[in-house]
């Protein structure tokens, strides 16, 4: 065992859990659960049946299911029905391109599902990269309030943008900052914050080699003096009445009890929300925290306290109150000729098409557009911004661009001109590698933007001319079969 994880970690497990510390030892050898969230920004009902039917459900989330890969099927390929053929390796799927899910650790779902994310609040997510979670929150908002997701680590960062863009998330801001640089901007300016910490990564030393390589006694007390100073500053940014959800992958006290212990001394005015722990996961060491243990089976190990402000978290308040960002001027809005005929000529949902016309929700970054949440954005000056709320496209004198972020916020019902591709079909292969397509008479006679949609799932822009699909999936998305 000790050529597995470290010696050090196991003396203090032993010694930790005891009687357990046998069976906690032993999940080290069993192979790690598997599980991907269906985005319900995405798929409705019916097709999430059709998509789940007969997957073990994640018991914390509703929409989490187990997934098992190809080499855990029966060698006769035969036997596995083709409507889940999909599911021996999700992560290569064109559905895994059109945002019809996202592939995330089954423990690490839980700490969201305690955060009770309502639409129309103002959510932060403050160390958010991959997008695992925030992509979660944003589910849970269904498309009302707005979500701040940070990420410290700018190249991290970048893969959080393309997550939430991957979503068909509209209502977001992808920021790159230390939590303790957004004190300043957002003072009590939040109903939700989720804190999953950076940490010693204990819980992933089965499915995670580099964490096992990494983890030291020293390395851990490093991580709490960290920790300690993400959740100052999330305390600051949390309204009267909010919650705030503080996590970790790991079992370290350290990083842990002891962190929430530390807290609630150092604020009086900071109190534990006790929960009904879903099935699967367990109350932990200090009273008003919960583990998941990998010897249960259910997943890795996780660690989550929720705490809340005191003070009355009323309806009115949800959503962001703080400064906003401006719209466009009036000389701005004489740009917006090629817009609004792309929005006529290809769009077919009257209440999305208003939507898209009001200004007082539209600003330009130079060249690119982008639409607001309803409620508006935050004052973005001064931030360090990758994503701000949706991106519709490129304005470039006398023609509009589409942006791929637009195609994937789309529904098919939406759109005049729509291509779908089956999900395990050649022609969608060609055109996630770039290709051009030939137009299929009838469904594409027409010139002009056509989403093109995987399984009825929105997945990117093509362009039709003289016969030809031209193909406008991104370069740098683009995928080999």
């Amino acid at each position: 065992m000790s050529n597995i994880i470290p010696q050090e970690f196991i003396d203090r497990m032993k010694k930790d859990l005891g009687d357990e510390a046998e069976s906690f030892l032993g999940s080290y050898f069993a192979s790690p659960k598997k599980a991907l969230r269906i985005n319900t920004l995405k798929i409705d009902e019916k097709t999430e049946e059709r998509l789940t039917g007969g997957m073990q459900p994640v018991p914390w989330e509703k929409h989490g299911y187990y997934y098992m890969e190809r080499d855990m099927y029966a060698e006769d390929m035969d036997e596995v029905p083709v409507n889940e053929s999909w599911r021996m390796a999700p992560g290569k799927s064109p559905l895994h391109s059109a945002g019809a899910y996202y592939i995330q650790e089954p423990s690490a779902m839980a700490p969201v599902s305690m955060l009770d994310v309502r639409p129309g609040m103002c959510v932060l997510d403050l160390c958010a990269a991959p997008g695992g979670k925030s992509t979660q929150i944003a589910a849970y908002l269904a498309g009302d309030g707005l979500l701040m997701a940070n990420e410290p680590v700018r190249e991290r960062a970048r893969i959080l943008s393309q997550n939430i863009e991957r979503m068909g998330i509209a209502n977001a801001v992808v920021i790159n900052h230390d939590p303790a640089e957004l004190v300043r901007s957002f003072p009590a300016a939040f109903d939700r914050i989720l804190v999953d910490a950076p940490c010693s990564g204990e819980g992933m030393f089965r499915k995670d080699k580099t964490a096992v390589e990494e983890w030291s006694e020293e390395n851990v007390e490093k991580c709490a003096i960290r920790q300690r100073v993400i959740l100052d500053a999330a305390v600051s940014m949390l309204k009267p009445g909010g919650r705030l959800v503080y996590s970790t992958c790991t079992f370290s006290r350290e990083e842990d009890e002891e962190q929430i212990a530390g807290i609630l001394a150092k604020y009086p005015g900071l109190h534990i929300a006790f929960m009904s722990p879903f099935a699967g996961i367990r109350a932990g060491d200090m009273e008003g925290t919960y583990r998941i243990w990998p010897q249960d089976g259910q997943g890795e190990g996780h660690f989550m306290a929720v705490l809340e402000r005191d003070g009355s978290l009323q309806n009115s308040s949800f959503g962001y109150i703080g400064p906003r960002q401006k719209s466009l001027t009036n000389k701005e809005k004489q740009q917006l000729i090629s817009y609004l005929d792309f929005i006529n000529e290809n769009l077919q949902n009257e209440s999305l098409k208003k939507k898209l016309r009001d200004t007082e929700h539209l600003f330009l970054f130079g060249e690119r557009l982008f639409l607001m949440p309803k409620g508006g954005l935050p004052a973005l000056e001064g931030l360090k911004i990758l994503r701000a709320g949706l991106e519709l496209g490129e304005i470039k004198k006398d023609r509009f661009v589409p942006a791929h972020s637009f195609a994937l916020y789309l529904k098919k019902e939406e759109v005049l001109h729509q291509c779908d591709l089956e999900h395990d079909g050649e022609e969608i292969r060609a055109y996630l590698n770039g290709q051009s397509l030939p137009a299929k008479s009838p469904a594409t006679d027409d010139n002009g933007w056509y989403l093109m949609t995987c399984s009825g799932i929105s997945l990117g822009w093509a362009k039709v001319s003289n016969g030809l699909m031209k193909n406008h999936y991104p370069k740098g998305l683009r995928i080999n079969y």
